[in-house]
């Protein structure tokens, strides 16, 4: 049997680090390069955080390594989201039933995690504060330097895998060579960290078990709970014109905004003008490319391979799932890596296209119309014939993130549901038509 292959994933992020303690599990060495620090050492980087949302599919993921369970004890389960209205009053909508319930973790918490998980693993080296120079991806080398003093000069061999997240410096190059499609869309709408601690005595100042949404239209804010009882605030805005953060500039105009569209909000975030000046105003990009491969010496993972924006809270758990589904190719053919990374990529490409649109989709939901009455009634009427027809009508929400059913299958099942549905609708309509012609006559 040929020797089996070295690999170096660029990136120690959540999905570099758990694909680095899965091929280390499966008997590989693997070299990890990656230019933060070390999240086991010290406190992630903060004020670009999104609260990660995971869900049945990074679960699913986390068992593999047995990680569920202690996972699970970082995170705040969340059962429906709290719709807060401009003049205070909450509404709640479950987000499944039965229980069900996403799980809200600190980005850091979980990447602390999964660093540990691949550092223990056999055969894994995690190097932190490296900084890539250069890449060679058909020899399988990458160049790197420390990236505080730009000395300390390496080369690392192997199967290249660019695990290095929306801003791929493996892809970049990859996007050099002929044949590589790629597209890259921007939201108009940017994003902001801010805060919500715990009361003085120690307890939440929102539900902890839920997602509360403040749906304004064009814009919207979030917040999602910590273990320690506090929030991790989102506000998305438009990046310029009415209602843009290129128009909130001083802390009056800033203090103005919230208590218009925020009131109840505001009491809450005793922190809020320090933190909106203190933290960077975030970008949110889908990127699509294809092929996420190259001869069997590189490869794109994750957000690398299809970064998408995180409405749908599915951009960590896709991630996993690319994971599983690499490690499963490569089991079938582990002496033709080449063979392995055509089928990954086959299978998971067209379901990162589904969770890509669909999440562009939610965002217009979150903000738009998870405070109408008609949204309300639909998904209730979605719940209660799930209820009665379990077996043939399952809501696309609960698809996404209360099953493993492949995204574009999910996507594809929503739809045929959706045309069934409104057959069924014109034809009780056409009938109630017809009893009161002649009701009448």
């Amino acid at each position: 049997m040929a020797e089996k292959p070295r690999f170096v994933i660029v990136g120690a992020g959540l999905v570099g680090s758990m694909l680095a303690a899965m091929l280390g599990r499966e008997g590989f060495e693997v070299e990890v390069l990656e230019r933060r620090g070390d999240p086991r050492a010290g406190k992630m980087e903060s004020g670009r955080s999104i609260n990660l949302a995971i869900s049945a599919r990074g679960l699913n993921a986390l068992s593999r390594l047995s990680l569920d369970d202690e996972i699970l004890s970082l995170g705040v389960k969340l059962y429906r989201r709290a719709i807060h209205s401009p003049t205070g009053e909450i509404s709640h909508q479950a987000y499944g039933v039965g229980g069900q319930a996403i799980n809200s973790f600190s980005r850091g918490e979980l990447n602390r995690a999964l660093a540990q998980a691949a550092g223990d693993a056999p055969g894994v080296t995690l190097r932190f504060g490296r900084r890539c120079l250069e890449i060679d991806p058909v020899a399988g080398k990458v160049t790197h330097v420390d990236a505080a003093t730009g000395d300390d000069l390496r080369t690392s061999t192997g199967v290249v895998v660019g695990a290095d997240g929306a801003f791929s410096v493996v892809r970049g190059v990859l996007q050099k060579r002929e044949h590589q499609d790629y597209a890259q869309h921007f939201l108009a709408h940017g994003y902001k960290e801010l805060f919500i601690p715990t009361r003085a005595d120690g307890t939440p100042a929102l539900e902890l078990n839920a997602m509360h949404i403040w749906p304004r239209g064009r814009f919207m804010m979030m917040a999602m709970a910590n273990t320690d009882g506090s929030f991790t605030v989102t506000l998305y805005l438009p990046m310029t014109g009415e209602n843009g953060f290129d128009r909130l500039t001083t802390r009056d105009e800033v203090r103005g905004f919230f208590d218009r569209h925020f009131p109840d909000a505001v009491p809450l975030m005793p922190t809020l003008l320090d933190d909106f000046f203190a933290n960077p105003t975030g970008a949110m990009v889908t990127v699509r490319t294809f092929p996420w491969q190259l001869g069997g010496r590189t490869l794109l993972i994750g957000d690398a391979a299809h970064a998408i924006v995180p409405f749908y809270g599915q951009g960590a758990n896709a991630g996993f799932e690319d994971c599983l589904e690499l490690i499963e190719q490569i089991r079938k053919s582990p002496n033709d890596l080449e063979a392995a990374f055509r089928r990954y990529q086959d299978i998971r490409k067209p379901n990162s296209e589904a969770i890509a649109d669909l999440a562009l989709a939610n965002f217009n939901e979150m903000r738009d119309h998870v405070a109408s009455p008609w949204f309300l009634v639909k998904k209730r009427l979605e719940k209660a014939i799930h209820r009665v027809l379990p077996g043939w009508f399952v809501p696309l929400y609960s698809m996404i993130s209360f099953s493993l059913i492949p995204y574009a299958e999910a996507r594809a099942r929503a739809e045929r549901q959706a045309r069934v549905l409104k057959r069924v609708g014109l034809g009780i309509a056409l009938a109630a038509v017809a009893l009161i012609v002649w009701a009448v006559r």
